[in-house]
């Protein structure tokens, strides 16, 4: 009986070493499965940072565009006044064309530096012909085209920011590693030319007596007519 049982016990413990051996080895596989799904939220994360810079790059280009559509009718009611300025009136229709055109997103912020300094050019006619500054329909214009200056660059700050929250983590480990398997670049700042952007910045209030009218108001903290 004993050597029934040895024989019939010997073979048992001898294929349960193999299997015991066989998991052991499956270990680090395993951990490595269990560390790769616990981490897969860098890829989602990676993801997520894209996708917002993206969003607000849309916004950026919306005011672009919107400010592009200002234009024309600016330029419109310059010529009416400083008709032989045809370099400046040159400049913001490449300027224009030259955003329309674009097809990435350096190229419509380069078309974008390129009509801040067309725009300043253009404002800057003032200075020669000073009537422009008592013209009811310019100044509506250049309040419309300040409230989107305003407003683009608000969507230019926060673009520029998920940029930066972007390309930090895209530039260390293991935010690389995951960026790469997504397929997600780095991108690229959206800067400006300060000297061209300080131009557009003009005060009309001490020409134009209800503008001024409506600057006394505002400082003593009445409600101001629309």
């Amino acid at each position: 009986m004993d050597s029934i049982c040895t024989q019939t016990h010997g073979p048992e413990m001898k294929n349960h070493k193999p299997q015991a051996s066989s998991l052991k080895s499956l270990l680090p596989l395993l951990a490595a499965l269990v560390a790769l799904s616990a981490s897969g939220c860098g890829y989602n994360y990676v993801v997520g940072l894209d996708e917002k810079v993206n969003g607000a790059w849309a916004e950026v280009d919306n005011q672009l565009k919107r400010r592009n559509d200002l234009v024309p009718e600016l330029v419109n009611t310059v010529k009416g006044v400083a008709g032989q300025e045809q370099t400046v009136f040159l400049g913001i229709e490449e300027a224009r064309k030259s955003f329309f055109s674009a097809q990435t997103v350096p190229e419509k912020q380069e078309a974008g530096r390129q009509m801040d300094g067309a725009l300043s050019r253009l404002l800057l006619l003032q200075e020669t012909y000073p009537e422009l500054k008592s013209n009811e329909q310019f100044l509506k214009l250049h309040d419309s085209l300040e409230g989107t200056e305003n407003r683009l660059a608000v969507a230019r700050e926060r673009y520029n920011e998920a940029v930066r929250e972007l390309n930090e983590y895209v530039r260390q480990l293991p935010g690389r590693f995951w960026a790469s398997l997504a397929g997600v670049e780095k991108h690229t700042y959206y800067e400006i030319d300060k000297g061209d952007r300080a131009a557009p910045n003009v005060d009309f209030s001490g020409l134009n007596p209800r503008l001024k009218e409506k600057e006394g108001e505002k400082a003593e903290g009445k409600p101001v007519e629309k």
